[in-house]
């Protein structure tokens, strides 16, 4: 047979083959255009998306995902207090400088974390040359010092503070958690530390930020800290919730109950630390057991899956009182959760996979009506 008899057909199947690469293609730039736009897009009309970052995402293909997915981002370590003035009046700056200038450069809010907490607090500030506690005068004008100098270098570039993180007891028997900064100062450091923040930047919105706030226990005292603060006048805008919840908690109605609690005081809402562990909760560090599996089953994907349209069905509810919804990390290749509180065990509680590929709760997390 000859060359021109099999022309036509070859026409044809070129032609098909031709088609079908369009086809294929237009979908992959639909799939790519879809994973491009970002939870920040999606969310635009809500409320920023933002997550947790270290200096190592800031580079390579974890910085490309943050500035495709999110619009706020806060440092995880760098801007904590041991990190920041190790030593009295020695400041590093450089990690969060260079947390601040990716943000600047890339157009992305930022919240900073955290401004006095019981953990990551150098020895120093608490103790005077003898060795022995410093007196309350003395250790409220350290935590005055360091946060003006703090609040004051990142003026205008920070819009969101964490002041006070984790005040409260987890013994609701008990009211405030007998740190060290009680022990000096009684409850006064906690309003002490937001007027030296207000005063240092008097436009960034100071937070409350702590865990299990939506246990009826522990929500109801930190309700009362944050009512008692407001009565008094001192500048607190609103609560932070880490939201490091599980599969298995809080239902629907416990997190609505809580935010409305704290909102009844006036007070605004942020999602600050938030990732879904397929594990219970657990705070006790053990090791991993034998017979324990860190399998993401498609059964427990599935009621991951589940959870996170959930939680988020309810932050769009209440996109008045909420002003910011952040990740404790980026994806499941890092989390702090691997190996905590069990030695050995793995989690999966984020919306990327360890290859930075978007997983089932992604797409349920964006793929909504809007409400």
């Amino acid at each position: 047979m000859s060359r021109a008899t099999n022309f036509p057909k070859l026409s044809r199947s070129l032609s098909i083959c031709f088609l079908l690469l369009i086809t294929i293609n237009a979908q992959a730039q639909r799939a790519k255009s879809s994973h491009q736009q970002g939870l920040k897009d999606a969310y635009k009309k809500y409320f920023p998306i933002g997550v947790a970052v270290a200096l190592r995402n800031l580079h390579g293909d974890e910085a490309q995902l943050i500035k495709t997915q999110f619009n706020s981002i806060t440092a995880e370590n760098a801007m904590k207090m041991a990190a920041i003035q190790p030593k009295e009046g020695v400041f590093y700056w450089k990690d969060a400088d260079s947390i601040i200038s990716f943000a600047v450069k890339n157009g992305i809010k930022v919240r900073g974390h955290n401004l006095c907490w019981h953990e990551q607090t150098p020895d120093w500030i608490f103790k005077g040359a003898d060795g022995k506690a410093v007196t309350k005068t003395v250790l409220l004008q350290r935590l005055k010092t360091h946060i003006t100098r703090v609040v004051n270098r990142y003026k205008g570039k920070i819009y969101a503070w964490d002041v006070v993180n984790e005040a409260i007891d987890d013994n609701p028997n008990h009211f405030l958690r007998d740190s060290k900064w009680y022990q000096i100062c009684g409850e006064d450091f906690i309003a002490k530390a937001f007027e030296y923040a207000h005063a240092a930047d008097p436009v960034a919105k100071l937070y409350y930020n702590d865990y299990n706030t939506e246990r009826p226990e522990k929500r109801e005292q930190i309700y009362r800290l944050l009512k008692s603060l407001k009565d008094k006048g001192v500048p607190v805008d609103g609560v932070g919730f880490q939201a490091h919840w599980s599969l298995q908690e809080p239902d629907e109605s416990a997190l609505r109950s809580a935010i409305e609690r704290y909102s009844s005081l006036g007070l605004k809402i942020q999602i600050t630390e938030l990732d879904l562990s397929i594990y219970p909760w657990e705070i006790s560090k053990r090791m991993k057991r034998p017979d324990e599996s860190d399998v993401f089953t498609a059964e427990l994907e599935n009621r991951q899956v589940a959870k996170y349209a959930m939680v988020f069905k309810v932050f769009r509810e209440y996109k008045n009182v909420i002003t910011n919804v952040t990740f404790w990390n980026i994806s499941d290749r890092y989390s702090w959760l691997n190996e905590f509180p069990v030695m050995g065990r793995k989690n999966y509680p984020l919306l990327f996979d360890r290859n930075l590929q978007p997983k089932k709760a992604y797409w349920e997390v964006i793929n909504f009506k809007n409400q």
